[in-house]
């Protein structure tokens, strides 16, 4: 059993290494045996690229940046380092500018967001996505990210998901097949639904990267056990008020998303 951390330890850098120690348990062969095998290759640990925008989603950056930090250097990535504004104020610093974001990646993720709109009608992030998505192993989204990855014309054929209020309406307007699903996997595509799929999300990536075995413990060192006081995750779930009063404060962002891709 590990020591605790002791005084003034970085808690990343110990969670990385806890999570890192998790491989040499006996079942670790195993676990990567399990492990579904695309793309190809042994564990990964090349730069990860989230990208920041303003009136991104905080959690849809946060949530997969928590149980992702031990797999690989993470890079926050903005047209401009610096504080990136989310869709609730709350900032996030980017690290990277399109310029310095490593060009070779094993993860690129774009999270969702109020500004997803804007960002599907922003050239330099297309062409940035267009470029490190053409070497990167995975190509990812979190929630309405999937429609900004769709408008750089990276979903074409592709299954895919997004937050429900933009699903079925917006991602066959960019060539995308729309799954009613939590987390979909199609090839080195991977896109997840609203907003705390972020965190299904990881951890399926996690897997496919390090092995069952290292995503079973950062699920339990982020104590990830969801018991939600209501049963209202989904528009079934919900039923039909509760879905009318949120598809209310989702329209301008369903209708925005809508017209781009319609233009497109």
């Amino acid at each position: 059993m590990s020591d605790p951390p002791a005084p003034g330890l970085d808690r990343r850098a110990f969670a990385a290494a806890a999570l890192g120690a998790a491989l040499a348990l006996p079942q670790r062969a195993a676990a990567l045996d399990a492990a579904p095998a695309e793309p190809t290759g042994g564990p990964k640990s090349g730069p990860i690229a989230i990208l920041l925008y303003p009136g991104m989603t905080a959690l849809d950056v946060v949530g997969p940046q928590n149980l992702l930090a031990g797999l690989g250097p993470i890079q926050l990535v903005a047209a401009r380092a610096g504080p990136v504004a989310s869709d609730t104020g709350l900032a996030i610093t980017a690290t990277h500018d399109f310029e310095s974001c490593a060009r070779d990646l094993d993860v690129l993720l774009v999270p969702g967001g109020d500004g997803t709109p804007v960002q599907m009608n922003d050239a330099p992030t297309l062409a940035f996505l267009a470029d490190r998505a053409a070497r990167a192993a995975w190509v990812t989204s979190v929630c309405t990210g999937s429609l900004i990855l769709g408008a750089a014309g990276l979903l074409r054929g592709y299954r895919a998901t997004a937050h429900w209020c933009v699903r079925e309406a917006v991602l066959p307007l960019l060539g995308a097949v729309p799954v009613d699903g939590r987390v979909v996997f199609d090839r080195n595509r991977v896109t997840a639904a609203g907003v705390s799929a972020g965190l299904d999300f990881a951890l399926a990536l996690a897997a496919r990267l390090r092995g069952e075995a290292y995503a079973k413990t950062a699920q339990l060192v982020a104590e990830y056990a969801p018991q939600p006081p209501f049963q209202a995750g989904s528009p079934a779930a919900a039923g039909p008020e509760t879905t009318a009063a949120a598809a209310v404060i989702l329209a301008e962002l369903t209708a925005g998303a809508r017209r781009v891709a319609s233009e497109r």
